[in-house]
């Protein structure tokens, strides 16, 4: 009898620690989906905001790399992050974006701009030039999935700065020729 108890009170004791583990690996469970959740919340705020949405392929890309690349996004307003592809598709589907489902597959990160839909495609572009590395994947602008030939024109498109210097420009250009000839009349009246 005496050698029963040892044995009863280690089934105990390991009941008890199967009861514990469980218990703990529900709550980690628990704890893992509310914080997918809260990211899924993040990467919808970001997507419902932004004027265009950038896919790019970072696989291959060092860490000094991606620092200055994430670096050229902030300076220019863009947000750009990695996230995992399936939170990524959940919010993304949440707002009615319609990736390929090829596009979020591998090492996969996404760049938003709230203002400048061009942005992002640029900076994407040029570092997909300047980083052999980076791939851009796709673009999603006006509820519409741009393909890579469609994001380099985009990309291609000058900021608005120089647009409206490119503008102000044409519009000043008459007036300009006018006064110039206007002054050629009165230098020769004059003489």
């Amino acid at each position: 009898m005496r050698d029963s108890y040892p044995l009863c009170s280690v089934m105990v004791h390991e009941g008890f620690l199967f009861s514990l583990h469980t218990k703990i690996r529900e709550e980690n469970m628990s704890a893992n989906f509310e914080n997918k959740k809260v990211v899924v919340e993040e990467i919808k705020n970001h997507a419902k905001d932004a004027k265009s949405i950038v896919l790019v392929d970072y696989k291959g890309l060092t860490v000094a790399e991606v620092t200055e690349l994430r670096d050229a996004f902030r300076k220019a307003g863009a947000t750009y992050k990695v996230y995992k592809n399936r939170l990524m598709k959940i919010a993304f589907e949440d707002l009615g974006i319609k990736f390929d489902d090829n596009l979020l597959e591998g090492t996969t990160a996404v760049a938003f701009h709230s203002e400048d839909p061009i942005v992002p495609a640029k900076i994407a572009v040029d570092g997909e030039g300047k980083y052999k590395a980076l791939k851009v994947k796709a673009a999603w602008m006006d509820g519409k999935q741009l393909d890579i030939a469609e994001t380099k024109k985009l990309a291609a498109i000058p900021s608005k700065e120089v647009l409206v210097a490119q503008l102000v420009g044409m519009l000043t250009m008459p007036m300009r020729g006018l006064a110039v000839a206007l002054k050629q009349i009165a230098e020769k009246q004059e003489a």
